[in-house]
C-alpha cells in the first residue's frame, strides 16, 4: 500500500492535534509534519514535499487563500485541500481558481475526510457536497458557466445517475458499491461525464449537475 505523506497546516494547535492522532490511527497515512501558519506552512512543505496539504483558510498572518498559490509552485506535488470553517462561496470559487483540490468543512465526518484525502492524492478534486450548490451561485453570479452550451441530454440514464452521486460528493468506490458495479467501469463513465460536458473535473461535474437540476436525480 502507498503512504500518503499529510502536512497540516492550521493555527489551532488542538485541531492539529486531533487530526494528526486521526491520520496516525488510520493505515496508509504519514503526518510527515504540521504548522500554525501559512509562512511556516509552506516553508515546511517546500522541505518535505507532502503529498497532501490540508490547509486552514483563516490563519494570522499569511492566510490560507495566500499560501495556496506559493505552494503550487513551492511544492507542486503537493494536493492542497482547504480545511475550514468558512462557507463562503467566494472563498470556494477563489481557492479552486488558485490551485486548490479542494474544499472541505471542518464538520464533515471522519471516514469523509480520509476518503477525501485518498482521492485527492490520486488527483481527484474533492469538496464538501453542501458547497456543490454555493459553488454553482457563485458562478453563476459571476456569469462563468462551467460547461458552455452542454446539454445534459448527452448523457445516458446510468451517466446521469452517477454525477447525481458526484453531486452529492460520492467517491468512485461508494458509486460502485451502491450501483453494484465494478470501480473501474464507475471511472470509465465519471470519465465519459467529464468529455460529454466538456467538463475538467469532479467538481465542476457537481456544479453542472445542480446548474442542470441532475444533482436530484439518484
Amino acid at each position: 500500500m502507498n503512504v500518503i505523506r499529510v502536512l497540516i497546516i492550521d493555527d489551532h494547535t488542538l485541531f492539529r492535534s486531533g487530526i494528526k492522532l486521526l491520520l496516525q490511527r488510520q493505515e496508509g497515512f504519514d503526518v510527515v509534519g504540521e504548522a500554525g501558519d501559512g509562512l511556516e506552512g509552506i516553508k515546511r512543505a517546500k522541505q518535505l514535499q507532502p503529498d497532501v496539504v490540508l490547509l486552514d483558510l483563516h490563519m494570522p498572518g499569511t492566510s490560507g487563500l495566500e499560501a495556496v498559490a506559493v505552494l503550487r509552485e513551492e511544492a507542486p506535488q503537493a494536493q492542497v485541500i482547504m480545511l475550514t470553517v468558512s462557507e463562503d462561496a467566494e472563498n470556494l470559487l477563489e481557492a479552486l481558481r488558485i490551485g486548490a483540490r479542494g474544499y472541505l468543512l471542518k464538520n464533515i465526518e471522519t471516514d469523509f475526510l480520509l476518503d477525501s484525502i485518498r482521492r485527492a492524492a490520486n488527483g481527484e478534486s474533492v469538496m464538501s457536497s453542501q458547497m456543490a450548490g454555493k459553488l454553482a451561485d457563485a458562478m453563476r453570479a459571476q456569469k462563468k458557466p462551467v460547461a458552455n452550451d452542454a446539454s445534459p441530454e448527452k448523457l445516458t440514464p446510468r451517466e446521469r445517475q452517477i454525477i447525481a452521486m458526484v453531486a452529492g460528493g460520492a467517491s468512485n468506490k461508494e458509486i460502485a458499491r451502491i450501483l453494484d458495479l465494478a470501480e473501474s467501469t464507475v471511472k470509465i463513465h465519471v470519465q465519459g461525464i467529464l468529455r460529454k460536458l466538456n467538463l475538467a473535473s469532479r467538481v465542476q461535474a457537481a456544479v453542472y449537475a445542480v446548474e442542470h437540476g441532475l444533482a436530484a436525480e439518484k
